[in-house]
């Protein structure tokens, strides 16, 4: 499979004297800004994560390239004594606000000793920033607001990681995608089963959905329309060989499982993936609604060539395409946004991953038209 063409290629991230992990990116349209985030860790390892760190790009319409300015420390994204982990961009429309959600969890307690343990010490953190991410606000801990009671039913949480989603309801909903280790009677172990957090009045106050079902982690929404209604859809890592999606008509509270999406592989234990949906074109099988895009490992045996995949019929687990081959070689976790029209044209996308055995994290640009080339396009 030859690799598609692409319109730029970066590398933001270089591991060193530290490694950089978990990437999250989001597009600010009204600014021609991208703004990529990840973890700096002291090692791979999840406990020796350390804090999150920022690059700005400020894209030209005109020539179609993204200029990228110097990697910026979020100091004020942290709790003391804890380390941030999980970076979730999403940019309210209405307010102007930009937020970045994060989990803290202290010292050096990893996932799995909570999950062996069934102690959960993982807090939901946000920071905010009213003027596009130069200035932020200091940590907010909304764990207790946003959780409840079931903080202490669960062995850990996470969020994200990557772009969460405002939708385009009456109360502009924001949704926060998300997963929690639940408690089982022993000798059963916590299960992981994702979920969304929901917020109906800009951030000010938080609920949860219910869950997805489970041995569900990672995941990642999009919102799209189907038969004349909004609906929710969520994609979601599996440690069973193929991803799982599922939809929900009442913004996040329910979800509706399909089956395991078998065009989506997934490599042993899974792995992070991204989704985005975009307009769809006027002509062709497709021609209502939104798409979605794809973005994920493509080897079933493991970790490696980045593909992207298109569902021009979002509802629809079988109407995924096969991948065409953004990178390849090593390639883990990426997060995809999209950018409107490229110069050819169709959708443009910027995507932020993972390569060569996390050590690097790269920014790549391309069209609907590049990856997709026989796909009818017409806006």
């Amino acid at each position: 499979m030859e690799t598609s063409q692409v319109l730029q290629r970066n590398r933001l991230f270089r591991s060193g004297s530290h490694i950089y992990r978990i990437p999250a990116l989001l597009y600010l349209p009204g600014q021609s800004t991208l703004l990529a985030f990840v973890e700096k860790r002291r090692s791979r390892k999840d406990e020796q994560a350390e804090l999150i760190v920022l690059r700005r790009g400020a894209y030209n319409a005109a020539t179609h390239q993204v200029k990228w300015q110097a990697q910026e420390v979020m100091a004020g994204a942290q709790l003391e004594g804890h380390r941030s982990m999980n970076p979730c961009p999403l940019y309210d429309e209405q307010t102007g606000t930009l937020f970045l959600f994060f989990i803290a969890i202290p010292g050096q307690v990893s996932e799995y000793h909570q999950i062996q343990t069934r102690v959960n010490v993982t807090r939901l953190c946000q920071v905010t920033s009213m003027d596009h991410g130069r200035t932020w606000s200091p940590a907010r801990d909304i764990t207790d607001a946003a959780t409840g009671q079931a903080h202490a039913e669960w062995a850990t949480f996470a969020v994200g990681p990557g772009h969460c989603v405002q939708l385009h309801n009456g109360s502009r909903s924001l949704v926060l995608p998300a997963y929690a280790y639940r408690n089982r009677p022993a000798p059963l172990e916590p299960a992981p089963s994702a979920f969304c957090f929901l917020s109906h009045d800009h951030g000010r106050t938080w609920g949860r959905g219910s869950f997805v079902g489970q041995d569900t982690l990672e995941c990642q929404v999009a919102e799209i329309e189907a038969m004349g209604h909004r609906v929710l859809y969520l994609n979601a890592r599996s440690p069973h060989k193929a991803r799982v999606q599922a939809q929900s008509t009442s913004y996040g509270v329910d979800f509706t499982v399909s089956p395991s999406v078998r065009k989506l592989v997934e490599p042993p234990h899974g792995c992070h993936g991204s989704v985005v949906s975009f307009p769809g074109s006027r002509q062709g099988s497709g021609s209502v609604g939104e798409w979605l895009l794809y973005t994920h490992p493509t080897d079933p045996d493991g970790r490696f060539n980045l593909g992207v995949y298109l569902n021009q019929r979002p509802l629809d687990p079988e109407a995924w395409t096969g991948p065409a081959l953004l990178a390849s070689g090593s390639c883990a976790y990426s997060d995809l946004q999209s950018m409107g029209p490229g110069p050819d044209g169709s959708p443009q996308f910027g995507c932020l991953y993972e390569a060569d055995n996390y050590q690097e994290v790269i920014f790549l640009m391309f069209t609907l038209k590049q990856a997709f080339p026989t796909v009818v396009w017409a806006p």
